[in-house]
């Protein structure tokens, strides 16, 4: 699926207008439609197509029947299950990496905090690979504060969106899909599996883990809930350790859950605890969700049960509060209390509580509040590799924005597209009427996606400033590394802005470049470079200088040995000679910390663009008399290694015959922007074009743009190239 292209090559020239002999050759190839013209000494290929308005149909599994947009699956029957084998289509699903590297690991002994989405069935916006313009989606955005994500969904074999996987793996966070089976049809599909021999459930075992090895996402959750025969739940342990075992060995840090519900009786009997009637299955896998229902003698019983695996307990907790529950909705800390209080891991069930329950115009503020009332029973997990760069966009917004520049206006959702998010906190200094600083997400403004970081706050008469910590990491640093803040104050302020840092072991830590805050911490204020270095000027190239929209971009150079790089924190100082309370408003676009010498490594050329899977429909006039239309549907992968890329970036060009996506004007220099990929491959729709003329051919042409870790520019002769001639059939002369 992935590859590193071959040296580049020289940028491709415009094609000459062709010859008689060429113009002969295009007729007879326009009688093969779909065949690609190859070209040895262009780096662009170039495809042709004759119009037809009778496609091919599309897998209806993995494309919407109404638009061709690609969409997440999952699977309703074991037949389902055992039939499915890999192939291209399954592709826009794979998650774009491995989960990032995260302290303290998942294995630590510290108990964990699992999230499980159950929201209105699943598969909503969240289906669609390539994003939707959905108005007030949910969004998560704690992901510091959890340690496992499940999507769930009553189908049978939920397979996570990629756009959730996307996201939780970016943040170090661990994703399980729900192999679930319920009522009378449940028990029929769990006894054609585990009522016969090793070889019904080792089949379905083994397809598990070909799905999550396959998707990238990390195991699953178990979850039975309907009475099994004696034969079957026989059965399940063996199943359940064979699945573990091989999960563990395909995918690194796997794990396999299980949910109270069934016990070792075979009966439908929910326990709301571990005990010596489900204990089995708990020793056959890796941990045991609870059912809600519990109190604290529950927890106090468990405690001999879970012995030394008590963080492999996840006390499930029903944020919608249903049954008899010890807190649920904004009392849900008073379960987290308990929890933890007796060291067992918690599995919030359905947090978006806060979108379905309440005002979806205070989301935002209802989400954060939810988060704060637990923040003090779910310890943060740091980030643990470079580099790291965000923009703090949630993966939607009102309008797109690149640097400061809006590209498109309207509503997008878009969860592949979430970049790694901070602590959202409130920091507040001792004593009473002191200064206070306090972090929120907004879509109100962006500095590259869809919003940024506001950071309110006020620095009282007695300090010179407040800070805020933004990110806990945990990474051992290279030489020399780059910082690069972007922000803008909001109206009159005039308040310092700047990056701080914390180090580790400040003894064996040296430190160079930057100013120790006092002797006895190891926290730390860059200085910043008024220029950046000559041979980095592509990834910072206007340290210090005011950018598009008000922003403003800080950088620094930091010199180290022997570090581990612990905190980031941003700080305002009080403006110089100011002896008054000073409040502020500061929006963050950006943060940066980047590995000097990665900046300098060459990055290979997009490869092998090709276009397939091509579509015709006809457009609505814009107006009566305007020229005829045509709206196109296609497919394009191109070769690229994945590990160093955010996303990929998709343009089109209009040439002879061509429009773009909103049929405005483009050319050449100004490449339209289609949307993003986070694979090889992307799902053009409904592309206005116009309809080629007599005897001539229309042409689009279609650019990948590699968008490097690192956040710099690739230059446009780096990027992929393919270019769509198309004609008119030649027995139908007008639309």
């Amino acid at each position: 699926m992935e590859a590193a292209g071959p040296e580049p090559r020289a940028a491709a020239r415009l094609e000459a207008p062709p010859t008689p002999e060429e113009e002969r050759e295009r007729r007879r190839a326009r009688r093969r439609p779909r065949r690609r013209i190859e070209e040895e000494e262009q780096e662009e290929a170039v495809f042709h197509d004759v119009v037809s308005f009778t496609p091919d149909p599309l897998p209806g599994r993995y494309y919407d029947k109404d638009t061709t947009k690609p969409i997440s699956f999952y699977f309703s029957s074991l037949e389902e299950l055992l039939a499915w084998t890999p192939g291209v289509e399954d592709s826009f699903n794979v998650a774009l990496e491995p989960s990032e590297c995260r302290q303290p690991p998942l294995s630590s002994e510290r108990p964990r905090t699992l999230l499980c989405h159950d929201m209105m069935g699943g598969y909503l916006d969240d289906k669609f690979i390539q994003g939707a313009a959905a108005h007030n989606p949910y969004c998560f955005y704690h992901w510091q504060s959890i340690d496992i994500f499940v999507y769930f969904s009553h189908h049978t074999v939920t397979i996570p969106p990629v756009g959730w996987t996307n996201a939780a793996h970016r943040h170090g966070v661990c994703v399980l899909g729900t192999f679930i089976t319920e009522w009378k049809e449940g028990g029929r599909l769990c006894e054609a599996f585990l009522a016969g021999d090793e070889r019904s459930y080792q089949a379905v075992a083994d397809q598990l883990v070909l799905i999550a090895q396959f998707f990238r996402f990390d195991g699953w959750l178990i979850n039975i809930e309907n009475s099994l025969s004696l034969a079957a739940v026989g059965n399940m342990p063996h199943f359940l350790r064979y699945l573990t075992a091989r999960l563990h060995e395909q995918v690194p840090r796997g794990l396999v859950l299980w949910y109270d519900s069934v016990v070792s009786s075979g009966q439908l009997k929910w326990q709301d605890e571990l005990n010596q009637h489900n204990r089995v299955f708990f020793d056959s896998c890796d941990g045991f969700f609870t059912n809600y229902n519990w109190r604290e003698e529950h927890l106090e019983r468990m405690l001999g049960q879970a012995g030394q695996r008590r963080v492999d307990v996840y006390v499930g907790v029903d944020v919608f509060a249903r049954g008899k529950v010890v807190g649920g909705q904004f009392d849900t800390y008073k379960s987290l209390e308990l929890i933890r209080k007796h060291g067992f891991s918690a599995a919030l069930f359905a947090p978006g509580w806060v979108y379905e329950c309440l005002e979806k115009k205070d989301f935002f503020q209802n989400q954060d509040k939810f988060w704060a009332l637990l923040e003090r029973y779910l310890p943060t997990h740091s980030i643990c590799s470079l580099p790291f760069v965000t923009s703090f966009c949630l993966g939607m917004g009102t309008r797109r924005v690149r640097y400061g520049q809006e590209e498109a206006e309207g509503p997008w959702y878009h969860p592949s597209a979430q970049e790694i998010q901070p602590l959202f906190a409130e920091h507040r200094l001792e004593g009473a009427g002191r200064g206070w600083v306090k972090t929120h997400c907004c879509l109100a403004d962006a500095w590259n996606g869809g919003s940024s970081l506001l950071v309110r706050g006020l620095i009282p008469r007695e300090q010179d400033h407040v800070a805020v910590r933004l990110f806990s990491l945990q990474v051992p640093v290279p030489p020399q590394i780059f910082l690069s803040l972007v922000y803008k104050l909001e109206g009159a302020s005039n308040v310092g802005v700047a990056l701080e840092l914390t180090t580790g072991d400040a003894g064996s830590c040296h430190v160079g470049s930057i100013s120790t805050l006092n002797e006895t911490s190891s926290r730390h204020s860059p200085r910043p470079l008024r220029a950046p270095p000559t041979k980095l000027a592509r990834w910072v190239h206007r340290c210090g200088q005011q950018l598009h929209g008000g922003w403003v971009q800080r950088c620094y150079k930091v010199n180290l040995r022997d570090c581990l790089l612990r905190d980031l924190f941003v700080s305002f100082a009080r403006p110089p000679g100011s002896q008054e309370e000073e409040s502020f408003v500061c929006r963050l676009g950006e943060v940066q910390v980047v590995d000097a010498k990665s900046l300098l490594a060459p990055l290979p050329r997009v490869q092998a663009v090709t276009v397939s899977h091509v579509r015709w429909q006809r457009a609505t006039p814009v107006e009566e008399g305007s020229p005829a239309r045509l709206r196109l549907g296609c497919t394009l992968h191109w070769s690229y290694l994945l590990s160093p890329i955010r996303c990929f970036r998709i343009h089109c060009c209009a040439g002879t015959g061509g429009g773009a996506l909103g049929g405005g004007p483009s050319g050449p220099e100004q490449p339209a922007l289609l949307g993003l990929a986070f694979v090889n491959q992307y799902r053009i729709v409904d592309l206005v074009v116009a309809a080629a003329g007599p005897g001539g051919d229309g042409r689009v042409e279609f650019l990948v743009e590699p968008v490097p870790k690192e956040g710099f520019l690739v230059p446009r002769a780096e990027w992929g190239r393919a270019a769509l001639l198309y004609s008119m059939p030649r027995t139908d002369g007008a639309l």
